[in-house]
Order: C-alpha cells, then sequence, then structure tokens
C-alpha cells in the first residue's frame, strides 16, 4: 500500500463525534471559569490598563492595550465561551475567543505564560475542527446531527497534548534539572510547612526525585493515555501530578486545564456516556432527529493539510534554539514557545544609565518611573525586555532632555539556578544602537558555569 492509500484510508477512518463534543463544553467551561477568574482577581486593570508602558513580542508592536475598553475584549472571550459550551454558532465563537484571547495576550508579554500560549495554539487547532456535529444547539437548530467524524479531528488535538508533554519532558534533560535538581531545589525549599511531606522537602533525595519523576512523567504520560490497559493508571497519574503541583506553585488553571483535555484520549464510549449523563442533568428540550453516520466535509483534506502543517510548525518552532550560540537558560534565545515549564530561576538586577553624549554627563534610571514591580522583575532578566526597554527610555529622554545625542547603557548582574551572580549585559554597549530582531544578542557576556559552594 503506498503512501496516498495509507493517508487516505486514515482520512476515512472514524471516531466518535462525542468526543469532540465533550470536549468542546470540558474547554469552554474551563476558559469561562479562567476568565471570570482573572476579572474577580483585578488583573485586567493590573495587567493591561493601569502599567504605562507594555512590553512587546517583536513584530506585534501595533497590538496596543484598549485602555478601560480592554473589558470589552474580555467580554467577547466570555460571550464566546459560552456559545462555545452550547454550540451556537461555534465556528464563529471559537474564531472570536481566539481572536480576544490570543489579542489580550499580545498586549504585554510580560504576562507570558506556557498556558497561555497553549490556549492560543488549541483554540487556533479547534477552529478547524467539527466540534459542533452533535451534541449542540446548531445541531438542534439544524435538526442534524453525526454519529461520528473523521478520525483525525481527534487525533490532532492528541498530538498537540503529546507535544506539549514530550518537549516539556526533553526540556528537563539538561544538567541543571537532572544533576542538580534546580530550579525545584529552591523552590521546594521554601515548602517546608507543606503538610505531611513538608519534613522531606528540604532534602537532596526528594528534590531528585521529584526532578527525575517530573523528567519521565512528561516523556511518558502521552503514550501511556494512548494504550488503553495503561490509560486509566495514566489518568490517575495526571490528577496525581497536576494537582500536586497546583498545591505546591500558583499556576492557575493550567493543571485543570490539562486533567480535563487529557479525557480525550478516552473511548468515545466514554464520552458518550458523558454527554448521556450531562443531557439528563441538564433536561434537553427535544433531539435531534436527522442523525446521519459521518461528519465528512468536501473539504476534508484541505482543513486535513492545514492542519497537518500547523502541527508540523509546533514540531519545529521548540527547536529554533539550537540556531544560537552560548546557553540557553542564560540569553534565553528561543526559550519561549517550546513548552520549557519551570525550568530556570533567575535572580539579579539591572540599572539604566542615560548618557549625554555631547556633555559627557550621565544619570541612572529609576525604573519604578516606568514600570511596576512585576514588569521590573520580568524586565531584569529578559534580555529581549532588556533591550526594548532600553529603546524606550532612549525615546523617552530624546524628548524631555531634547538632546538626539545621548545613549542607553545597562548594567546587570544574574544569578542563574543558585549559581553565583554574574554580569550579564557589556555595559560598554550603547543599546541605543543595537537593533532589536531575532539576530543573536551579541551584548550579552557569555555564561560562566560556576556553582555556588563548589
Amino acid at each position: 500500500m503506498g503512501i496516498k492509500q495509507i493517508i487516505s484510508a486514515y482520512l476515512n477512518t472514524t471516531s466518535r463525534a462525542a468526543t469532540l463534543a465533550a470536549f468542546r463544553i470540558l474547554f469552554g467551561v474551563l476558559m469561562l471559569l479562567g476568565l471570570v477568574r482573572f476579572l474577580s482577581k483585578g488583573w485586567v486593570y493590573k495587567f493591561y490598563i493601569e502599567p504605562n508602558f507594555h512590553f512587546k513580542y517583536y513584530g506585534f508592536s501595533w497590538v496596543v492595550s484598549w485602555g478601560v475598553y480592554t473589558y470589552v475584549l474580555f467580554f467577547i472571550a466570555i460571550i464566546s465561551c459560552v456559545a462555545i459550551i452550547l454550540g451556537y454558532k461555534y465556528r464563529l465563537a471559537i474564531i472570536l475567543f481566539f481572536l480576544s484571547f490570543t489579542y489580550i495576550e499580545l498586549i504585554d508579554k510580560t504576562t507570558y505564560l506556557n498556558h497561555y500560549y497553549f490556549i492560543s495554539v488549541l483554540s487556533f487547532l479547534l477552529c478547524f475542527l467539527p466540534l459542533n456535529v452533535t451534541f449542540s444547539l446548531d445541531a438542534y437548530y439544524k435538526n442534524k446531527s453525526y454519529r461520528n467524524v473523521s478520525k483525525w479531528t481527534v487525533d490532532a488535538i492528541k498530538v498537540l497534548i503529546g507535544i506539549v508533554y514530550v518537549y516539556a519532558g526533553l526540556a528537563k534533560l539538561n544538567s541543571d534539572w537532572l544533576l542538580r535538581a534546580q530550579p525545584l531545589k529552591i523552590w521546594l525549599s521554601s515548602k517546608i510547612d507543606f503538610p505531611i511531606i513538608g519534613k522531606f522537602m528540604n532534602d537532596t533525595w526528594f528534590h531528585y526525585l521529584m526532578s527525575w519523576s517530573g523528567a519521565i512523567y512528561d516523556l511518558t504520560i502521552p503514550f501511556l493515555l494512548l494504550v488503553r490497559k495503561t490509560r486509566p493508571f495514566a489518568f490517575i497519574l495526571v490528577v496525581i501530578f497536576h494537582v500536586f503541583t497546583r498545591v505546591l506553585f500558583p499556576i492557575g488553571m493550567f493543571p485543570y486545564v490539562m486533567i480535563c483535555v487529557t479525557l480525550i484520549f478516552f473511548s468515545g464510549e466514554f464520552h458518550e456516556k458523558f454527554l448521556c449523563i450531562l443531557g439528563n442533568i441538564i433536561k434537553l428540550p427535544s433531539k435531534v432527529n436527522d442523525i446521519r453516520d459521518v461528519y465528512l466535509p468536501k473539504i476534508n483534506r484541505k482543513i486535513f493539510l492545514v492542519v497537518s502543517i500547523f502541527l508540523g510548525i509546533q514540531l519545529i518552532l521548540p527547536f529554533r534554539y539550537v540556531l544560537y550560540p552560548d546557553e540557553l537558560f542564560w540569553t534565553e534565545e528561543g526559550y519561549r514557545f517550546s513548552w520549557r515549564v519551570m525550568l530556570i530561576e533567575k535572580a539579579g538586577y539591572t540599572s539604566f544609565r542615560i548618557v549625554k553624549y555631547d556633555t559627557g554627563d550621565s544619570f541612572t534610571v529609576d525604573n519604578k518611573q516606568f514600570l511596576n514591580a512585576f514588569q521590573n522583575k520580568q524586565m531584569s532578566t529578559q534580555p529581549d525586555f532588556i533591550i526594548e526597554y532600553a529603546h524606550f527610555l532612549g525615546d523617552h529622554y530624546k524628548k524631555e532632555l531634547k538632546n538626539e545625542n545621548i545613549g542607553v547603557f545597562v548594567e546587570g548582574y544574574i544569578s542563574l539556578n543558585e549559581r553565583l551572580s554574574k554580569p550579564y549585559i557589556d555595559p560598554r554597549i550603547d543599546l541605543l544602537k543595537v537593533k532589536d530582531g531575532f539576530q543573536h544578542k551579541t551584548w550579552i557576556l557569555p555564561f560562566e558555569d560556576e556553582i555556588k559552594g563548589l
């Protein structure tokens, strides 16, 4: 059988439509709760409205805060979640959710988290999948429902979840995580008041147990979920792992999201039972009369091609760090968008000095004048923040001093994963003369692996 025949046979293989419908409902509920939580904590104002300056992703400087109207974006996202849950105008709802949620995340990269990126990537994928062909208002109003969908539509979500886990596991195969139990050692040692196991939080053996267990878990869990016999055991591990990490670390909704999305690995019959129970609870008014076998749109192959390209990009993108020299954890070039979860702990400070070339006078910038505490903390250890902020200061003081002939010099010291603090930025380079971009940042001083205490 040739490749074309194999692909054709695969495209004609089906899975239960209930799997996608159940996933749609759980996804919508989790996103709704997450957005309401964000609003209730006052984070919309704190992160997107209050700051006078927002750090931008390269190429997305056009994404700006809407001021007080930023709440409108959250309102759009919330309404979209409700429509997603109900399966009403699903295609429009998921597109609006993807656009509004992603726009919010692009306003300020200070708030970047892996699980926010995961939500954007996943919601983009869901724009192409038929999550509304059964157990939805769309199906109800059209009086048309489907028992099955193309298997690849379910597998695409599994592949994306597998990428997140496996790449997170691969990222842990580094000397700090495996040989030094860092940065878990730093974080766990502060949890000695934790019930029952708190007495172990300072023990070296416990640090290594948690580090190695985390790597093994990430690398194996997708494959254990794929196999029917190991799936129940794997799901128990998923629940234990994510509940434990949620209790230990303030990582928001991410553990609950990962617990729920892994349910897609369960059988179609499992999801049909879930929908049946849910239907009985909410007491659906009536059932769809026209129930068809397989939902197979005419552009099924084209959609499959688009999704395949998208997943291919997700497979390649995390490896872009190999294009840069020096230590990844030090320079963070290619670090984001690669599922490197909780791998580094940086501490230090960064100061900015404005120099007037014509007089030789200089002064040090008070970062509190422009940044809040959270922004300042993020900026101090991340090179792309530093260069962007340097250019912002240059533009600001050129106007304030009415002097175009100025420079911005930076002095910074960083401690990486409990190493001795080392100089981070070359203080001789005027960052105002350095262009931001994807090129290697030569103004970052080389990494010296001198471990504290040795």
